[in-house]
């Protein structure tokens, strides 16, 4: 290998070639800092071929099977890259770049990737072709160089050194591949016990002089997220919204009546619990319709599964049902999702995008061309379209609008959190949008495991990355009205890669009841880190003794990010939001008159297609004629007629409190820093100094132009270092 000629071929076709001798980084040797962070020792490699090291314990019941001291990440075009350790544990594939002495170690997504989100690996040489390695292929060859592509979009690049490092690079590539075979996602079988969440059996070692302070520093965006597990934040949350006529049941507080849906329901108050057990059997996996968002006009946001082809409801059951879809709030809009993407369009739409942002995945000339191509866009601008149809009904009349889909636990997620986006300022704030995620998300049931494909491969396939296609069409809201949101992209990225994270609760499970019974209990004073596990309070700090702890949420981001990695997150420009429930101002155009449903009783039913009413009997009640039509219907041309042309590059102006985002093609985009930062062009400034550091610096060269502008022609003639050569 050091005999190599130095013009041969890079590792990758298409790739930049192999890292210089001028490379990146002012540390050399594998990473000190990182090591202490961990608690991981040094230790001496075997022969190449010769049996594998003792697996020594990391944080957390984590194993380090092999490591690589003095690997380098690449980080961009060129010879670019960052000097570090590569490991390889029972969970991940973990970098540690080096660091000064003393500096702390924060795991950051761009370094750390869970096995289950390795998605391909491939080894390379430039004397060989490159490799997929899998735990039954062979490698015979030293790799120079290990790509590492990712589920999320990244594709991470390892160079090993000639000197020295062919032994660590045979055997950490052979552990990666045979790890990552070997990975499981468990806590989706809710069998009580978690394959990554098992705990060490000894405490972790020395810490850093500023952990305490960091472990004492509560979050405001923590601390303010209602993570709805307690009878508390449900009561807490529907106050918020003044929704007079609904009261917070505890009818599935044992998961009994239906396993997938959480602990507390919002119900009418003039229905029991009595009649209410009446209801689940006539829906889908039990799922019955539950408030999930009030307007201070007078409009309830419901949603259900769909109704059971086989349930035969009796009289009284016909009264319980219809007072539950009803509500007293007037007629019921049934808004199913036949019109929005199917899984398997979501899935397959998702593939493609995926193959398309890999480097040489498609000529410069019909890259656009092959994007439309895979539809993902389309159907981003599909979801967007239905969630402003709902909102701006909900905003124009007394109703009550039940989301239905026949599972309840996908596209309804995606449905309800875009409605309130829209229509709740509340929610655009970063607690607000994390107790948004908590509540239509994770409590209401998705099967985030099965629709990120991050299960065991004998689990029957579901993968459809539903929550991501919400990330998108989030971050599509974040584009066009920045000001009304008090998030960043930063935030909605590091929640994108963090639902790929086995380290937290929030994404592990498929519903509550898994979550209670797959989650390690241990005391509430103890906290959490994936950098030192689980550590014991400080002396004096009395202990919760038999409290029953979990695993932390995503959302205590001090665990896993800088405190000026998590000041990118907020938004300072964006409105600060409100705490209680959105402008109880009447949102309807001038001339609509104060009965928005004229010579229609509170009984009858219609079905939004493509922002259309249409009258539709309940199922119980076929043979009843149905009504007539409404004269007004939210459709989106009468959005346009009031605000602005759908089809125009400008959104249309909204009522207050309300975003009504332009769902036209120019006006939906690529989300460039996720999707694309798997290219190396894309990859230029990822490791780039602080903002801090850089407004410092052009702070600094402001004032040095200041003063030689001053200055005039004496500073020039001086040979000012701002001077324009001549």
């Amino acid at each position: 290998m050091s005999g190599a000629p130095g013009g041969r071929r890079p590792a990758f076709p298409g790739l930049p070639g192999r890292a210089g001798a001028g490379m990146l980084g002012g540390c050399r040797g594998g990473g000190g800092g990182g090591e202490r962070g961990f608690g991981w020792g040094g230790g001496g490699v075997g022969a190449l071929m010769g049996p594998p090291r003792t697996q020594r314990p990391g944080p957390a019941g984590e194993l380090v099977l092999e490591e690589a001291a003095g690997a380098r990440q690449r980080c961009g075009e060129g010879d670019g890259s960052v000097p570090g350790t590569l490991l390889c544990t029972n969970r991940r594939v973990a970098f540690l770049p080096a660091q000064a002495p003393g500096s702390r170690a924060f795991l950051h997504s761009e370094y750390d990737v869970a096995l289950p989100c390795i998605r391909k690996l491939v080894a390379a040489s430039s004397f060989a072709k490159p490799k997929v390695l899998t735990a039954a292929s062979t490698l015979k060859f030293i790799p120079e160089e290990l790509a590492v592509f990712c589920r999320d979009f990244r594709l991470l690049r390892f160079h090993f050194h000639e000197n020295g490092l062919a032994p660590q690079a045979f055997r950490v590539a052979n552990a990666i591949a045979q790890a990552r075979e070997a990975a499981v996602w468990l806590g989706d079988t809710g069998e009580g016990h978690d394959g990554w969440s098992c705990l060490a059996e000894a405490p972790s070692e020395d810490e850093d002089e500023d952990e305490e302070e960091e472990e004492e520093e509560e979050e405001e965006g923590s601390a303010a997220t209602l993570l709805f597990e307690s009878l508390r934040d449900w009561e807490k949350e529907l106050k918020r919204l003044g929704a007079a006529g609904w009261r917070v049941s505890a009818v599935n507080e044992r998961f009994d009546m239906a396993p997938s849906l959480p602990r507390y329901l919002w119900v009418p108050s003039g229905l029991l619990d009595h009649d209410l057990k009446r209801t689940f059997a006539h829906f889908e996996e039990r799922r019955v319709p539950r408030l999930c968002w009030h307007h201070p006009g007078g409009s309830d946001l419901l949603r259900a599964a769909g109704f059971h082809a086989a349930s035969e409801p009796g009289s009284e059951d016909v009264r319980c049902l219809e007072a539950l879809l009803l509500g007293g709030r007037g007629p019921c809009v049934l808004a199913d999702t036949a019109e929005l993407p199917t899984l398997a369009d979501i899935q397959l739409a998702h593939l493609k995008l995926r193959a398309l942002c890999l480097p040489g995945a498609a000529a410069e000339e019909k890259w656009l061309s092959a994007l439309e191509g895979t539809r993902w866009l389309d159907h981003v601008r599909t979801c967007l379209r239905k969630a402003v149809e709902v909102a701006s009904l909900l905003a124009g009349r007394r109703c009550s609008v039940l989301l239905q889909e026949p599972s309840d636990r996908d596209l309804n997620c995606l449905l309800a959190s875009l409605v309130q986006l829209l229509g709740d300022p509340h929610a655009r704030t970063l607690p607000g949008f994390q107790s948004l995620v908590q509540r239509e998300w994770v409590a209401a049931g998705h099967p985030f495991p099965r629709r990120l494909g991050l299960l065991r491969r004998d689990s029957p396939r579901e993968e459809a990355p539903v929550f991501l296609l919400f990330l998108d069409c989030t971050w599509q809201l974040v584009r066009q009205f920045p000001a009304a949101f008090g998030f960043t992209e930063a935030y909605l990225l590091a929640l994108h890669d963090s639902s790929f994270a086995p380290y937290f609760s929030t994404f592990l499970f498929s519903c509550q009841r898994q979550r209670g019974r797959g989650s390690p209990h241990r005391p509430r004073s103890q906290t959490y880190t994936p950098v030192n596990g689980w550590r014991d309070p400080p002396p004096g700090v009395p202990r919760a003794g038999s409290v029953a702890g979990r695993l932390p949420a995503v959302w205590d981001w001090g665990l896993r990010y800088s405190r000026q990695q998590r000041a990118r997150f907020r938004n300072p420009v964006g409105a600060a939001g409100s705490t209680g429930p959105p402008d109880a101002a009447d949102p309807r155009p001038p001339g609509r008159p104060a009965d928005a449903w004229p010579g229609l009783g509170a009984g009858n039913v219609f079905v939004l297609t493509k922002g259309t009413l249409s009258p539709q009997p309940f199922p119980w009640r076929s043979g009843r004629p149905p009504p007539r039509l409404s004269r007004w219907a939210p459709s989106l041309e009468s959005l346009g007629e009031r605000g602005g042309s759908p089809g125009g590059n400008r959104p249309p102006t909204s009522p207050p409190g309300l975003l009504l985002p332009c769902a036209a093609g120019p006006s939906v985009r690529l989300w460039r820093r996720c999707y694309l930062r798997g290219l190396p062009e894309a990859q230029r400034g990822r490791f780039a100094p602080s903002p801090a550091g850089l407004a410092e610096e052009l702070t600094l060269l402001q004032d040095r132009l200041s003063a030689w502008q001053a200055a005039g022609p004496r500073a020039e003639a001086a040979g000012s270092p701002l001077a324009p050569s001549r």
